[in-house]
This record gives structure tokens, C-alpha cells and sequence, in this order.
């Protein structure tokens, strides 16, 4: 943990040199909009105006969560294990997307109940399955800081074997309630405003998760201004091991990508504890869920995609990669002003 306070601004030269670099392709200036951004951003974090996010990899965190047995959801939580084992072994949601865009996945076991019997899912088990946050903390602060730990670990050893971006994701049935608790803590705003439906609940599973997201938050008291406190009382392990991602790409200078809701709380829980990491983060889409978007302007972002996605996983993170990937195309290789007869665009004050 001590790494955290270690951590350093993204490099503004780097952050320069890439708008120059825009603003020399023979084009209206800026009008590539976000994603121009994006990769004056990803320059900043690499410390180049060289881009290269030719190694991407998709982290898929999984943790269990005892809130699921107030009937928050339409399924068991055993689905974790099934899921989780799945993408272990590629044959998930997120792995038919990552094929398709060359990015590496790789699933974490950071709190799912039971153990999952799959050679290729990375155990980092810090908890089997958190507590029920309606009655009591979803964890200990020693459980919260192993899974924030196996986040920044994880993270340093992807930098370490040249990963150039981390895409969040997650697997944890239930852990739309956590999600939309944390969202309502820290952006003050009552729970029926930011709880959505997750998976797919009626109008009165609706009502009963709002009433249930009521009740970890009396029975909590947590402080948006703890932000660590308010992780370990309403988070779960994938949670808080996404929030050692997000810590992780900071401290080890790796730009990460912010998925949907879920991966949405871990970033701004992140940005509390850290504010300097909104430099390193990536939106990629505004997720579906209530809380969305209101997560992502906490960490000062705008997602490019705004479809209505909430499938989790990491499948909007991943999502973002062929809008990079052609960014970057044009950033690379399109025609520039001082090679053609088109006179130069001035930026007007």
C-alpha cells in the first residue's frame, strides 16, 4: 500500500508532443474528438508521443457477494464460479470480443465463495465471498487491503511482461448492490437514483434492491470522505482488487480502462484515495446502470460509447480497443499538412 503514496503525475511533455503531433495531420483541428484525447493521454502515461498499445490485457476480477442472500438478484451466486471458470477458459462473453481485437484476458479469483476447480483461473483468493453489507461490513480492513494489493500486483506484473494497456472487468453476482451503495455514498445522491436493475429484476426486485441499498447504508455509516472505510464497509474483493488496478496503472505507468458500473465504483473509489489517477484512466463506455455516468464524471471522464451496455464482464472496456486501434491509425499514418497543399487549420481563441 505503500506504493500509493509513491505515485506521480503522467508526463505533460509527452501529453504536448501527441496534440502537436494531431494537429499536424491535414485535418479540422481536434476533430477526432475524444479519442484524440485519449491518446494524448496514453502518451502522457508512457511517457512518448510514440504510442503502442499493441499488448492489451483484459483483467477479469471475481469475488463473491453475501448481500445476494437478501434476493437482490435473479440468480444464485454459484454463477460466479461457472462464469469465472468460463472466462478462465475462453469460452465467455468477454473472450468472443478479446479474440476479435487481439487482447489477452486473464481471470482472477480475488473473492468467489467456493473454490473453482480450473487450472487457468489465477488464485489470489482474499475472502470467500464477502459479508452481507445489509447487516454488517462487506469486510475486514486487512481483506480490504489484500484484494487492493493483489490489484497493484497485478498490475506490476502485466507492466512488467510489456502489457501497454489493462482493461478492467469483473464477475460477482450481485455486486450491482455494492456498486450502486458506493455510487450513492460518494456522489450524495439517494439510492433509488442510482440503482438499476443489474441482470435483469422486476419492478418490485427493483424496489426490494433500493430498500436493501437503504439499509447498508444505515447499517454502515459510511463516509464519503473515508473513501479506504467506505470500500472495506460496502465493496466487495473484486471491487477493491479493481481499485488496486486502477492504483496499479498508476504507480507502475500503465493506462487503464474503466469497463461499466462496477469497474465505474472501483475507478472513483481509486480517484478518492489517489486523485492523480484520473490521469491514467480510460472511460470506454457509460454504462447502462444508473449510476454510470454519474461514477465517470467523479473521475472527471466522458466516455466514448454510450450504448446502453450492461453486460460486465470487461465486454465495454474491450469494446474500446478498435476505436483506439483506428485512432491511432490515423495518428500514425494519415497525411500531414507540411505533406500536402492543404493550408494549416488555426486554432481560433
Amino acid at each position: 500500500m505503500d506504493r500509493i503514496k509513491r505515485i506521480t503525475s503522467a508526463d505533460r511533455s509527452a501529453y504536448i508532443a501527441a496534440k502537436q503531433r494531431w494537429d499536424s495531420i491535414a485535418k479540422p483541428l481536434g476533430s477526432f474528438g475524444l479519442l484524440e484525447e485519449m491518446v494524448q493521454k496514453i502518451a502522457a502515461v508512457h511517457g512518448t508521443a510514440d504510442v503502442d498499445i499493441s499488448a492489451r490485457t483484459a483483467v477479469i476480477m471475481c469475488g463473491d457477494h453475501g448481500v445476494v442472500s437478501e434476493g437482490v438478484t435473479q440468480c444464485g451466486q454459484e454463477v460466479t464460479a461457472e462464469c469465472a471458470k468460463a472466462i478462465a477458459e475462453g469460452r465467455s462473453n468477454v473472450n468472443a470480443l478479446a479474440s476479435a481485437y487481439n487482447v489477452r484476458v486473464m481471470a482472477v479469483d480475488v473473492g468467489i465463495a467456493q473454490d473453482v476447480e480450473c487450472d487457468r483461473l489465477i488464485r489470489r483468493k482474499t475472502v470467500r465471498g464477502t459479508r452481507n453489507i445489509a447487516v454488517e461490513g462487506a469486510m475486514t480492513a486487512a481483506e480490504t487491503e489484500a484484494a487492493i494489493v493483489a490489484g497493484l500486483d497485478t498490475a506490476g506484473e502485466l507492466a512488467s511482461s510489456g502489457t501497454k494497456l489493462i482493461i478492467t472487468g469483473e464477475m460477482g453476482i450481485g455486486n450491482t448492490t455494492p456498486a450502486a451503495a458506493i455510487a450513492s455514498v460518494l456522489l450524495e445522491l439517494p439510492p433509488e437514483k442510482v440503482t438499476g436493475r443489474g441482470a435483469g429484476l422486476s419492478s418490485a426486485g427493483l424496489q426490494k434492491k433500493v430498500a436493501i441499498v437503504k439499509r447498508a447504508i444505515e447499517v454502515n455509516l459510511p463516509s464519503r470522505d473515508k473513501p479506504l472505510e467506505l470500500l472495506q464497509k460496502l465493496g466487495g474483493a473484486e471491487i477493491a482488487a479493481m481499485t488496486g488496478l486502477f492504483l496499479g496503472g498508476t504507480y507502475y505507468r500503465v493506462p487503464v480502462v474503466i469497463d461499466g458500473v462496477i469497474s465505474a465504483a472501483a475507478a472513483a473509489i481509486a480517484c478518492a484515495l489517489q486523485p492523480i489517477c484520473c490521469e491514467y484512466m480510460l472511460a470506454s463506455h457509460c454504462s447502462g446502470e444508473p449510476a454510470g455516468e454519474g461514477l465517470l464524471a467523479y473521475c472527471g471522464l466522458t466516455a466514448p460509447i454510450n450504448a446502453g451496455l450492461r453486460l460486465g464482464e470487461g465486454t465495454g472496456g474491450v469494446l474500446l480497443v478498435p476505436l483506439l486501434d483506428g485512432a491511432l491509425a490515423l495518428y500514425r499514418d494519415s497525411h500531414r499538412f507540411d505533406e500536402t497543399n492543404i493550408e494549416r487549420y488555426v486554432e481560433l481563441k
